[in-house]
């Protein structure tokens, strides 16, 4: 499949006269070819009129015809073959094992969305029948939730798969019946085209109105106006908090306020609780840094605070730790920016008073390696000290030690809100982390036991999402599968004729979706 430099809007290949912007390889810091055009404002304007128009005869397709659309972009984005990963691999510097494995999780996302469509749970579809003898009588009541309408989505630079084109904001919208309009990132440029026309084609494919989906290449201002634009009825984005509350001031000064489902800034506080330092310090200890640089401590998930009890146990920790991160080699970061931003964290926790440095990793020799840092400070000086609070995205983290519980209790009080929390214990740690988890329940939206949060299940039950500033609405997650709900909204008929209902809420139930009928369960098919 050619790359072209080109947006895909509907089912035309566009090259945007814009301007031009190109990919950067990270490693080598030079642009890669070709160059893409990006959009103008006719272009945009193009893109959301298509999804306006695309809006209603997609929300209505059948459940199994939405679902084979679903798999159909899977089976397309596997039969693009290793011209994926090399792309991916050259605009981002991850290695191919990572993408590989990134790629298996995009298209598994889209494969579990497929399943939650089949499944017609997602629709809430209840059913109150008519009591014309009550006084006063009840009328006949039928309710679905529908998709809000077209949604914005805006790549990652941090999953160039799973997280961008065809990720899975893209795939809950498109599960929940919303066409998309993608804003690909762009320092994977290559890789977005690739995966856009495996979208596109499915579009074809499976005979959908061509504005079910658009790819749209440019810059802050195209984005600002992509979530301005009055059909768009909700965002997706992943991102820097300063990204990510751009889009919401935008998208709530708009005349229609709409929703702004961002993932923004966690620093995933772990805790270690004496019982399990003492029961395997220095196994916790390889744990914490394997999860560290993993992918370049480019992870919304990476452990970039611990705290602990002083004593012996945690020395043991500390220096295995230090030991663990030292032996770590620095590793190419995705884009020049995100090194720049990252070395100039380590910089600032390097100059604050209080802060050790306990070890750094080696040296690099690429253009944007990062090295590993790991830093100490006590509670006191975390506390007061704000900067040790702010994400740094990439592989540091700062290690806090307590004087006692209640200086644990403090930490966790203290946060502001995660995506997750960890927690390291044993049987006797309980007294400790009973006092932690009530504290932990309300800052974080997943919490975590004797393991460490890097690492996603796409599954029914994982919440990938957190109070404010992890996320911008609490409410929800972006990854399984009750990220469809975010784009869904309830529809109620009162007394509507058979004639009139969705084929969902007819009393025939043709497409045998799970109902809750006067109360009462009633199974699909």
């Amino acid at each position: 499949m050619q790359i072209a430099g080109e947006m895909l809007i509907g089912q035309a290949a566009v090259k945007g006269s814009a301007g031009q912007m190109k990919a950067t390889d990270p490693a080598r810091n030079i642009e890669i070819e070709p160059a893409f055009g990006m959009a103008t404002p006719a272009d945009l304007q193009r893109a959301c009129d298509l999804a306006a128009q695309a809006f209603d005869s997609y929300r209505e397709t059948t459940l199994e015809k939405r679902a084979q659309f679903l798999e159909q972009v899977a089976q397309n984005i596997l039969d693009i073959g290793p011209q994926l990963i090399e792309r991916a691999m050259q605009e981002s510097g991850l290695p191919q094992a990572r993408l590989e494995g990134e790629r298996g999780r995009t298209v598994n996302q889209l494969r579990l969305f497929a399943k939650v469509v089949r499944d017609g749970l997602f629709l809430g579809a209840t059913l109150d029948s008519a009591l014309p003898e009550r006084v006063p009588p009840r009328s006949d009541l039928r309710m679905r939730k529908i998709g809000v309408g077209p949604v914005a989505v805006f790549g990652a630079s941090n999953f160039p798969l799973a997280f961008s084109v065809a990720g899975g904001d893209t795939a809950s919208a498109l599960a929940a019946g919303c066409p998309v309009v993608v804003k690909a990132h762009p320092a994977h440029l290559g890789t977005s085209e690739l995966v856009g026309k495996a979208i596109q084609k499915a579009v074809a494919d499976c005979c959908l109105h061509e504005g079910v989906f658009s790819l749209v290449i440019g810059d802050v201002q195209i984005g600002g106006d992509l979530v301005a634009h009055p059909a768009i009825k909700a965002v997706g984005f992943t991102g820097s908090r300063g990204g990510g509350l751009a889009l919401v001031r935008i998208a709530q000064a708009r005349k229609e306020p709409i929703p702004v489902y961002a993932e923004m800034a966690s620093i995933n506080p772990v805790f270690l609780l004496p019982g399990a330092l003492k029961a395997g310090a220095a196994r916790i200890a390889q744990g914490f840094a394997d999860s560290l640089t993993m992918g370049s401590g480019q992870f919304c998930t990476n452990p970039g605070l611990l705290i602990a009890l002083e004593g012996p146990e945690l020395n043991e920790f500390a220096a295995a730790a230090a030991a663990a991160v030292q032996a770590k080699p620095s590793t190419t970061m995705l884009t020049p920016g995100i090194h720049k931003s990252y070395e100039a964290g380590v910089g600032k926790l390097s100059a604050l008073d209080k802060v050790e440095l306990l070890a750094q990793g080696g040296a690099g020799s690429t253009a944007c390696a990062a090295q590993p840092h790991l830093y100490s400070t006590d509670v006191d000086t975390f506390l007061s000290t704000p900067a040790l609070e702010d994400e740094n995205f990439g592989p540091s983290s700062v290690l806090v030690r307590c004087r006692d519980a209640a200086d644990m209790r403090r930490i966790a009080e203290h946060v502001e809100g995660q995506l997750t929390s960890t927690v390291h214990a044993t049987a006797d740690d309980r007294e400790i982390a009973a006092g932690l988890l009530p504290t932990l329940e309300r800052k974080a939206g997943r919490i975590l036991f004797n393991g460490f949060p890097t690492g996603v299940e796409v599954a029914h039950a994982m919440v990938h999402g957190g109070p404010f500033p992890s996320t911008s609405d609490p409410r929800s997650t972006s990854v399984g599968a009750t990220a469809i709900d975010r784009f869904l909204r309830p529809v109620c008929y009162q007394d509507a004729p058979e004639w009139a209902l969705p084929s969902t809420l007819a009393n025939d139930n043709p497409q045998n979706v799970p109902r809750v009928v006067d109360g009462k369960i009633q199974p699909g098919a």
